[in-house]
């Protein structure tokens, strides 16, 4: 079923939407739909790390040890979750100022279903060349933005108008939120707590 999701979304999103929406799917079923997509980029970036090195430009590639590469790879799993709870916390709390009355699960599952690509753009990864996951995570980003804005009117049953300004508001908080992880990141970095190299 969750495959089902992941190929409709991306060969016909408004049908989909509309089938996860009459489905009314549990709180479970968004979950494990998340916890299952938020695998495929942390075992990519952890083999990429760990096995294949990454290059920056025409410098030798740079590997990191098993040890940091699994802690770093935990670490973003556990970064992805969080992030999909708090973008779900987040749709659903502006909810009435748009008029729309969802559920958390109706949250959960707008916000698991268009992070879908923005995460599966992690397979990037496999290939460690930062211009190519660079371009991979803008496009993922890109899709994920169009999922949301056709997503949101017709999970939140508000008119496409108002839809539009919801998504944008989403879309705004959602950006202020990945500048936030960038900071903390590199706050953590630079006070020790930096991956170690081979």
């Amino acid at each position: 079923m969750i495959l089902n999701h992941i190929w409709g979304l991306y060969a016909h999103p408004r049908e989909e939407w509309k089938s996860i929406d009459e489905r009314h799917e549990s709180m479970t079923f968004a979950l494990s739909h998340i916890l299952i997509i938020a695998l495929i980029p942390c075992v990519a970036a952890y083999y990429a790390s760990a096995e294949l090195g990454w290059s920056i430009g025409a410098r030798q590639a740079t590997y990191l040890t098993q040890s940091s590469a699994i802690t770093l790879s935990v670490a973003m799993y556990l970064g992805i979750i969080v992030a999909a709870f708090a973008l779900a916390y987040l749709i659903h709390w502006m909810a009435k100022t748009f008029g729309a009355a969802p559920t958390f699960t109706q949250s959960m599952e707008l916000a698991a279903y268009t992070a879908t690509p923005a995460i599966m753009s992690g397979v990037a990864a496999l290939y460690p060349e930062l211009w190519f996951v660079t371009m991979a995570f803008l496009a993922g980003i890109a899709y994920s933005v169009y999922l949301l804005y056709s997503g949101v009117p017709i999970l939140m049953h508000i008119p496409e108008e108002r839809g539009f300004i919801y998504a944008s508001s989403v879309v705004t908080a959602g950006l202020i939120m990945l500048v936030v992880l960038m900071v903390t990141s590199a706050m953590v970095w630079t006070n020790g707590f930096g991956p170690q190299y081979m």
